[in-house]
């Protein structure tokens, strides 16, 4: 369900399988959370653990969770100032109205549980990318969202035509083995000191392609490469 990453005295990085869920789902099975807490509770039956952020079901990859109070608020002020870089990788098949870039623009609920992208700017969505040819006439999407909206990725590459290959609310059409967006890299500063994760995607057919994991082994660290500008 997840693999640990690295797990520091306040808080552990865990990379997510693809198809569980952040919360439990009733009589289907125990989300990220508890099953991470289970974990470090049976070294620790004291041991406390809380959510900073989150990853949606589909989406497989790095995830913080801060094991005392003043670590979550820490990380709380941390991304509410967008103090931690994000970069994910995501698979498309359809030809994009724009191949690298800006998305940008205000987010509304549509239908059946969707977001749409608008045009307004009062309280914008942000996301920055690179895209690149793959093999099966895809695209890997290298994406660095500047906003936490919720879908705001999934949203973003459906606005310029280009949904993600899996997706089973924007791409329902779309035959594949599992949604491919991964969260791939975090890059940040917690008490003075620095850190950096990748942690490359191991579920998925596309995801496994070996020339695309040559691309990948390209772009490395994504926070090197230079983005376009805000």
């Amino acid at each position: 369900m997840f693999k640990t990453i690295t797990e520091h005295h306040d808080f552990i990085v865990v990379d997510k399988e693809p198809g569980v869920n952040f919360h439990d789902e009733g009589n289907i099975g125990s989300g990220l959370f508890s099953l991470v807490k289970q974990q470090i509770q049976s070294h620790n039956k004291n041991a406390e653990l809380y959510p900073v952020h989150r990853l949606d079901k589909m989406t497989s990859g790095l995830v913080i969770f801060a094991k005392n109070l003043a670590c979550a608020q820490t990380f709380g002020q941390l991304f509410n100032d967008h103090d931690i870089e994000k970069y994910y990788l995501a698979i498309a098949d359809k030809k994009p109205s724009k191949k690298q870039g800006l998305i940008k623009g205000d987010m509304d609920k549509s239908r059946r549980g969707m977001f749409k992208l608008l045009r307004t700017m009062e309280n914008p969505a942000i996301t920055q990318f690179f895209s690149y040819s793959i093999a099966n006439k895809q695209r890997l999407y290298l994406l660095k969202p500047h906003s936490g909206k919720t879908h705001q990725l999934r949203v973003a590459l459906a606005s310029i035509g280009a949904p993600i290959v899996g997706d089973p609310l924007y791409y329902s059409t779309s035959p594949a083995d599992r949604g491919y967006l991964h969260a791939y890299a975090l890059k940040f500063t917690y008490l003075g000191e620095k850190f950096e994760f990748t942690s490359l995607p191991t579920k998925g057919e596309y995801y496994l392609n070996e020339a695309l994991n040559e691309q990948l082994a390209a772009i490395k660290k994504p926070w090197q490469l230079n983005w376009p500008r805000l």
